[in-house]
């Protein structure tokens, strides 16, 4: 079912069964939108006919913007046995982390929902076109929100709608269970313990002293060009829309340009062979591409048997305009020039392809923050469940992150300038190791007052 369409079904629903109007007015008016982002990463975008080329911008994009952002991300959760257990899910998490941040890029929005299992604990990632938040706080968080969950059997479709809410520190996770053979509709509503797949499930059941809904919450950290007023994410390229849809048309006609000045020979019908099994002419040596029957009227007077068609093809003037096309493109979604574009023919001064760098920096960083806010709250929702299913003893977690920033920092340089700031006083030690070692001032402490005692025996 269509994202925009599910919006629909679950405005009936829940106007159905609840005392006080829900309205869906912000996220009907961004459906759209979404599912435009969802198929132009998908390679669907609407505009493409039947032979046009696509180079496939929305996907690059989203991918590189996940790449930068999660390159040589370091994070782990320690201070207690109860940290030492959520960090075994925790890390097995972070593992397909890129993956899961390039569909959040790309659609805006992603969330990291952790629930228990038989094993211990697990992490689901719902994509942006599969989630509903039907209300946030004034900080941005989501206090309700619909999940969908649907399979098929014998012909049915069976979906199941869980709502969670947060309401005066009291969570509440509702069950409603539907079947229908039409993909269209949710269908009949159905008792959840009817389903045999969802006949563990509670119709709903309530948490007492919850502030925060119990996952992590990632989106984008851009504005919202297509609707100011919406809480919700924007894709990465949102604002290239325009940008990439002139990058395809440029693409194909650099196609069309050598499909169309392809080497070709109009040759005579008198001159062909006629296979009377096939009714059709022979090529010779069978160059069927390279070949083709013209019959002339006139013979040989009016134009000659044989007639090469090799015109020049204009590649380099249609690279350059497919080139510059991708430099707007980089521009329009915050990447630095010759991210997309070719590296080589950067037209750009020293101080704007610096400034350039520091664009792309600043969106990393941004978005590094946005994603570092998400994966807090999947740890604080492991937590809740931890409590709630008794795993582990209580216990205190400290968690680290540690970013890389080489998109626009030289790295070696930096360090090398850090090393003789501590040298001269200007930066301590316990700076230095917490900014280069991801430590927390009490490890970096720790670990400097070691070394010093190490020297001390040695001197001893």
């Amino acid at each position: 079912m269509r994202f925009s369409n599910m919006v629909s079904q679950i405005g009936k629903v829940l106007n159905k069964n609840s005392q006080t109007p829900v309205d869906l007015s912000y996220l009907t008016a961004m459906a759209g939108y979404i599912e435009l982002w969802s198929a132009m990463y998908e390679g669907k975008s609407p505009w493409l006919k039947k032979n046009d080329e696509n180079c496939n911008l929305p996907a690059s994009i989203a991918q590189e913007i996940a790449r930068l952002v999660t390159l040589e991300l370091k994070s782990e959760c320690t201070g207690s046995e109860r940290a030492d257990y959520i960090e075994k899910y925790y890390a097995k998490a972070l593992e397909s982390l890129k993956k899961y941040v390039e569909y959040g890029c790309a659609k805006g929005s992603l969330i990291f929902k952790p629930y228990v299992t038989a094993n211990g604990l697990a992490v689901q990632y719902i994509q942006a076109d599969c989630f509903f938040p039907i209300s946030f706080d004034d900080s941005g968080n989501i206090t309700d929100c619909i999940f969908t969950e649907q399979f098929r059997k014998n012909k049915k479709i069976y979906t199941r709608l869980e709502r969670d809410i947060i309401e005066d520190d009291t969570l509440t996770i509702e069950n409603m269970a539907f079947v229908s053979s039409n993909p269209e509709i949710l269908g009949t509503q159905v008792e959840i313990t009817a389903v045999d797949k969802w006949k563990m499930l509670e119709n709903e059941v309530k948490f007492k002293n919850v502030s925060k809904l119990p996952f992590g919450f990632f989106k984008v950290p851009l504005a919202n060009t297509v609707d100011s007023t919406s809480p919700i994410g924007v894709s990465v390229y949102s604002k290239a829309i325009d940008s990439i849809k002139l990058a395809d048309e440029r693409y194909s006609q650099i196609d069309w340009e050598f499909v169309s000045k392809e080497t070709a020979i109009h040759i005579a019908e008198s001159l062909l062979k006629l296979n009377k099994s096939t009714g059709k002419f022979e090529y010779p040596g069978g160059k069927d591409r390279l070949y083709r029957e013209v019959e002339y009227s006139s013979g040989a007077t009016d134009k000659p048997l044989l007639d090469v068609y090799s015109p020049d093809i204009r590649d380099q003037s249609f690279y350059n305009g497919f080139n510059n096309q991708l430099k707007r493109v980089e521009f329009d979604c915050n990447l630095a020039y010759g991210t997309l574009s070719d590296p080589n023919n950067v037209d750009k001064t020293a101080e704007e392809i610096k400034t350039s760098k520091q664009r792309s920096y600043s969106m990393v960083s941004d978005t590094q923050l946005a994603l570092q806010n998400a994966l807090n709250g999947l740890i604080v929702a492991m937590d809740f469940w931890v409590s709630i299913y008794g795993l582990a003893p209580e216990g205190k977690i400290n968690t680290s992150f540690e970013w890389d920033d080489s998109i626009v920092v030289d790295s070696e340089k930096a360090r090398s300038t850090d090393r003789a700031d501590v040298a001269m006083g200007a930066m301590s030690l316990v700076e230095y190791r917490m900014k280069w070692y991801g430590e927390t001032e009490e490890v970096a402490k720790q670990k400097i007052a070691g070394q010093q005692e190490g020297t001390t025996g040695d001197d001893e």
